[in-house]
């Protein structure tokens, strides 16, 4: 029946004038009934109009199967209120107004359509850039919204992409040139940058790897290594670089990137430059950087020389040229943030920096890695923290060791969650507020210990701490806690607040570690209440929580623009 039969041909939505051709799987413009648009044939000529035999197929493109296109929907004619007749009475016309608005709304919902269509086909199109390997179980699994994230960023020196020959060692397969432990806080208010200085010296350990050809190889561990050796050499990947940051700090690691020299050019010309500042010129032969003194735009091949060079600053040294990096990162994070009401900037870096990351296979679809990046994206950069693990020299002249006394409180403010600037001093108030009020005597504790952290014999020395050190006689351990938790906690009943005060006063316990709710049984058949030892616990007699960040620790804001001397 064509369009006379069943109705005017202005009775026709212009929006079910879109037809899908399911030949070709596109949606196409019908313009009218009897003239079919874009070679899409006729029901009626075609021979193959739903639920009759298929005769000739008519016109449709070559090498497309015969199939059967829909024919047009029209809108169902009421019925004539005077009942049958011999003619039907005519509809009024739609004004010129209600036309257009009608076919602006048609070409309104193809084009979502179309665009829904096309934003799939990029989001495949960016999910192919992503190039991922196993963690080999060396992280947590991934990230999470509701905790505290630590990202390994590691930067190698493999020479990969064209224009590249003159870094890095030739016919390497690279090395952790460039490491940092990004640690954001579980309240978002702020992060830690640490960087890791390829030339420490570590002790690195075996290495459970996934290889190319799918089957499990442990890589043995080598002690009294550079750091720089724990990524490449050996057929070591990224996991084994997530295992000894983790060996060196105690910090368990969610994901982790790895950038080549590739990222560095191309994230730094799709944010269009990133600016730096020198304190005297600079010329290195080495890297082939030539930057006057004063404030440069650098991007491409001079951003890359940038943070490759060493010879030219400082001493020299790779410690200087860790500066260096953190200078760009710094001035990068500000020029993305500039950049975020800019669609076609946001779409240059999306394909910049799926091109140029290698991720870990929890982050191998890029909506994973947008959720990471709003997650970081809510820290004000004037709370991002970049630091370096404290070193010494070591004998030799070439590497540096660990300097004990300062890395191991900065590794336990990172892993406890405190920050390097000064952002949470209202929240310590409150929690110092809530501890205020009447306290038991020492006497009258009755606490449950349970050891919820990595740290062995935690319950049983703070029960000795207890109980010798002030009277707490009815306190009592009960081993360990499964799951472990990252913050140490006190529950206790209604009717025990004024022990938790007392026991948070010998404990050190912030405010915000106290958890009114319920008690449970001792061993003397008595409410209890319930102490949960986490990471955050160092040892008895240490307030929880509280690391104390060495005073001349180097560190700087990302929202400060510095120079390189």
């Amino acid at each position: 029946m064509d369009a006379q039969g069943r109705g005017r041909a202005e009775n026709i939505d212009p929006a079910d004038q879109w037809v899908l051709n399911p030949q070709t799987g596109d949606y196409e413009l019908r313009l009218h009934p009897s003239a079919p648009e874009s070679g899409i044939p006729s029901p009626r000529r075609s021979g193959f109009a739903p639920g009759r035999p298929q005769g000739r197929p008519g016109r449709r493109p070559q090498g497309a199967p015969p199939g059967d296109v829909p024919g047009q929907r029209r809108r169902r004619m009421p019925e004539d209120p005077m009942g049958p007749a011999g003619r039907r009475r005519p509809r009024p016309k739609k004004s010129k107004g209600k036309k257009i608005a009608v076919w602006t709304g048609g070409v309104l919902a193809f084009f979502v359509v179309a665009g829904a269509a096309t934003a799939y086909f990029y989001i495949e199109h960016l999910n192919g850039n992503l190039t991922s390997l196993s963690d080999d179980g060396a992280g947590t699994g991934g990230y999470s919204k509701n905790r505290a994230i630590n990202v390994l960023i590691v930067g190698t020196d493999k020479r990969t992409g064209k224009g590249n020959k003159g870094y890095g060692d030739s016919g390497s397969p690279g090395h952790a040139d460039t490491t940092i432990l990004l640690h954001v806080s579980k309240d978002r208010s702020n992060a830690t940058a640490l960087s890791i200085p390829r030339d420490m010296i570590v002790d690195i350990p075996d290495c459970p790897t996934k290889q190319e050809d799918g089957s499990d190889k442990v890589i043995p561990g080598t002690p009294n290594e550079r750091f720089n050796v724990s990524l490449g050499q050996a057929g070591r990947t990224p996991s084994c670089t997530m295992r000894t940051v983790t060996q060196l700090t105690g910090i368990k690691i969610d994901n982790f990137m790895v950038a080549d020299f590739n990222a560095v050019k191309t994230l730094s010309s799709a944010v269009g430059g990133v600016d730096v500042c020198l304190e005297k010129p600079i010329k290195d032969p080495k890297s082939h950087l030539n930057l006057p003194k004063g404030t440069s735009t650098v991007e491409g091949d001079d951003a890359l020389a940038f943070v490759r060079t060493r010879h030219a600053v400082g001493f020299g040294s790779d410690l200087d040229r860790i500066k260096l990096q953190q200078q760009f990162l710094s001035s990068l994070m500000r020029k993305m943030k500039s950049k975020m009401t800019d669609a076609g900037a946001m779409l240059d870096l999306a394909e910049s920096a799926t091109k140029a990351l290698t991720v870990d296979d929890t982050l191998s679809d890029v909506f994973k890695l947008r959720g990471l990046g709003m997650e970081l994206g809510k820290v004000d950069l004037k709370n991002i923290s970049f630091t370096t693990v404290p070193v010494v020299d070591n004998s030799d002249g070439a590497t540096v060791l660990v300097n004990e006394s300062k890395a191991k409180p900065l590794f336990g403010a990172i892993k406890g969650d405190v920050s390097l600037t000064a952002t949470k001093q209202k929240k310590k108030d409150a929690e110092a507020a809530r501890l205020k009020g009447t306290k038991s005597a020492a006497a009258d504790v009755r606490v449950n210990i349970y050891n919820g952290s990595d740290t062995q014999g935690a319950a049983s020395k703070t029960l000795t701490y207890l109980q010798t050190e002030h009277g707490m006689n009815k306190a009592s351990q009960l081993g360990n806690h499964e799951p472990k938790q990252a913050k140490t906690t006190l529950e206790y009943s209604p009717d025990q607040a004024d022990q938790a005060r007392k026991l948070a006063e010998v404990m050190g316990l912030p405010g915000s570690a106290l958890k009114p709710g319920k008690s449970e049984t001792n061993d003397q058949g008595l409410p209890a209440m319930v102490l949960i030892l986490g990471e955050d616990f160092s040892e008895p007699g240490t307030p929880v929580g509280a690391v104390a960040v060495p005073d001349d620790l180097d560190k700087t804001e990302a929202d400060k623009k510095t120079c390189a001397k």
